[in-house]
């Protein structure tokens, strides 16, 4: 209701109904008598279609029809769009069954668009996981590695350089569609960025609205681990390592963190080749190929 300005047009009515899925139902067939496959347990959106063919009918058809539409206890809630004037008997109805009928002022096609938009989102699969999110060149990047390796410092060198900062230390994970994971923060730590010596510092304040995202798409992994003597490390990269997050494969790759590196600067150019890649260019496979095409031509 506080997301889309909508109204709640009889107050009586059962607002702690659950809203399950986030597919919407434009009732028409319902509304003409069709009740075998009504998805009840959608959010019901009515625009002046749907309110046109139901003031045309009968008022014992309005009746019978209105009652069984808020009959089904599954159904969350009824959305009038267009600001358009709701049926004395649809409201009596609900009254009746405690549905909720909320009034909105967008036309029905817009409402029903961003209300999917919204579902969508709050609906979807999530995790949290402990990382620092960015966007670097339209990357959104997830940095993993262990307290204290550097995550934010690197996070806070990237800011300075231009670029954007989601979330850090928690970020919420969603996965929105079959291949798409969009990360945000916690809301307490919105902006918020946590700097071993400093504190607690506003991103935003510091250096503007541009500094920050609200949510970004998560599309490449780097994992900051600490160099050790004798560590396996991809020269070449030719492995293409990749880590789930809710069921979705994500590119990654391991950076060694050791003293005298610029990590920030490591992970533009990993942003930069990733977009190559995204365009099917590979560096690494380009110089295996030729190298295979070397010896093939002079196996001595």
């Amino acid at each position: 209701m506080k997301e889309f300005d909508l109204t709640l047009a009889n107050p009586g009515a059962d607002i702690t109904r659950e809203i399950t899925v986030s597919d919407m139902n434009r009732p028409g067939l319902a509304l003409a008598g069709f009740f075998i496959y009504h998805p009840a347990e959608r959010v019901q959106l009515l625009g002046k279609t749907e309110l046109t063919f139901f003031n045309s009918m009968h008022e014992y058809d309005q009746k019978a029809r209105a009652d069984i539409l808020c009959q089904f206890p599954q159904t969350p809630c009824i959305v009038v769009a267009r600001d358009l004037t709701i049926p004395d008997v649809l409201l009596e109805a609900a009254n009746e069954h405690k549905v909720p009928i909320l009034h909105g002022k967008l036309n029905t096609t817009k409402l029903a668009g961003r209300i999917q938009r919204f579902l969508d989102l709050k609906l979807a699969p999530q995790t949290q996981m402990h990382g620092v999110l960015v966007d670097v060149y339209g990357i959104g990047i997830l940095m993993m590695g262990s307290s204290g390796i550097g995550k934010s410092e690197t996070a806070l060198e990237l800011i300075k350089r231009g670029h954007r900062l989601v979330a850090d230390d928690a970020v919420e994970i969603r996965r929105i569609e079959d291949q798409i994971l969009v990360g945000e923060p916690p809301e307490l730590l919105t902006n918020l960025l946590e700097i071993r010596g400093l504190g607690i510092i506003n991103v935003m304040t510091l250096f503007g609205a541009g500094a920050i995202r609200t949510r970004k798409q998560i599309e490449f992994v780097i994992k900051l681990e600490m160099w050790q003597e004798g560590m396996e490390v991809d020269r070449l990269g030719l492995d293409d390592e990749t880590t789930p997050i809710l069921d979705i494969e994500l590119p990654m790759i391991t950076l060694p963190v050791m003293p005298g590196r610029n990590l920030a600067v490591l992970i533009e150019v990993a942003a930069m080749n990733q977009r190559l890649k995204r365009i099917g260019y590979n560096a690494a496979r380009e110089l295996s190929e030729k190298l295979l095409q070397a010896i093939e031509q002079d196996p001595d």
